[in-house]
């Protein structure tokens, strides 16, 4: 049966893509410089020539950064692999349970496997003549949701028969979104040994250009932060991890916070990172390791990092209702 007769069998058929960023197949240099050498190639992410860049990327960061990532990768690595795959994995497999029969959850990442393109070709052999697209990032930024929607379409752009397509909107400010980190947080701060004296919300850090190029994820992290102060009992406070380079970035700075608190004297402190739906190389091995590391030797007395939303029940129900939300008019009520 060729792909023109599943679909004619199938026409109601609606496929939901959950799209997270990627992670390499496993913790060791050769894996992370293949992995690493498409992330840093993507021009959204990248914003230098590839002429310039490349021979920068290839010579000299790869060689020296896929070590010390493997390093990394493999302080937070699981007998199931990697944290991000399985956790996303994990989502989509639980809301499929939860879904009529008449969609179809699948996965993708946008750096590594499985692709994009792979899972849009897999939904549509399975019948879905809808298809949509939820990258997982509440914040929106071209070098996220942005590079997520481009993989998309290249993958449609050479297709002659396209699927009806939708992309999930951001969800910064979703009530859903502020109500699933409320409970998610004060149910985690319930649980600790101690009182935190403040609460930092850390987000991916992003050059400031791209702000003033006209990218939203600022504001929207700011946004983000400002809603669950409102809701949140607790001294709230943003910064910004995972610089690289030597742009001016997001500030404060996560690193460079954490340092300085002790002095400031908020020595028991717990860290949310509202950006990440998953628990990841960053919220994982940057936070919960060297964050928590350099807060007590800078004098600090306890701290923990809180988990992402990732599989929980406050986490799958968000996003079940944020799916069946964008479905509207696909799916009967």
């Amino acid at each position: 049966m060729n792909k023109i007769d599943v679909l004619s069998d199938n026409p109601k058929k609606i496929g939901v893509l959950l799209v997270n960023l990627g992670t390499p197949t496993a913790p060791t240099a050769k894996a992370l410089r293949r992995y690493l050498g498409q992330f840093l190639s993507d021009r959204r992410v990248i914003e230098i020539p590839p002429l310039l860049w490349q021979p920068i990327l290839r010579g000299i960061i790869l060689p020296f950064r896929a070590p010390k990532s493997a390093h990394a990768y493999a302080s937070i690595w699981t007998e199931k692999g990697s944290p991000l795959a399985v956790i996303t994995q994990n989502q989509a497999h639980i809301l499929q349970q939860r879904t009529p029969n008449s969609i179809i959850v699948e996965y993708a990442m946008r750096y590594g496997a499985p692709s994009i393109k792979d899972q849009i070709n897999h939904l549509i052999e399975q019948g879905c003549r809808h298809l949509l697209l939820a990258p997982l990032y509440p914040q929106y930024s071209a070098a996220s949701t942005a590079t997520v929607q481009d993989e998309a379409y290249r993958s449609l752009q050479k297709m002659r028969w396209q699927p009806i397509f939708r992309s999930l909107a951001p969800y910064y400010n979703h009530p859903d979104y502020i109500n699933a980190l409320k409970a998610s947080i004060e149910t985690q701060l319930e649980a600790l040994d101690f009182v935190p004296e403040a609460l930092l919300l850390s987000y991916h850090g992003m050059p400031v250009k791209t702000r003033e190029q006209g990218d939203p994820y600022y504001d929207q992290c700011i946004a983000t932060s400002a809603a669950l102060s409102k809701v949140l009992n607790l001294k709230v406070i943003t910064s910004f991890q995972s610089r690289f380079g030597t742009q001016k970035w997001f500030s404060p700075a996560t690193a460079t916070i954490l340092k300085d608190f002790p002095a400031q004297g908020i020595k028991k402190l717990a860290v949310a990172m509202p950006g990440f739906s998953a628990d990841c190389l960053e919220t994982l091995e940057e936070i919960a390791i060297r964050g928590q590391q350099n807060f007590i030797e800078s004098g600090g007395e306890n701290f923990a990092t809180l988990q992402c939303l990732n599989d929980s029940e406050e986490g799958i129900t968000m996003l079940e209702s944020l799916i069946k939300q964008a479905l509207s008019g696909w799916i009967k009520e």
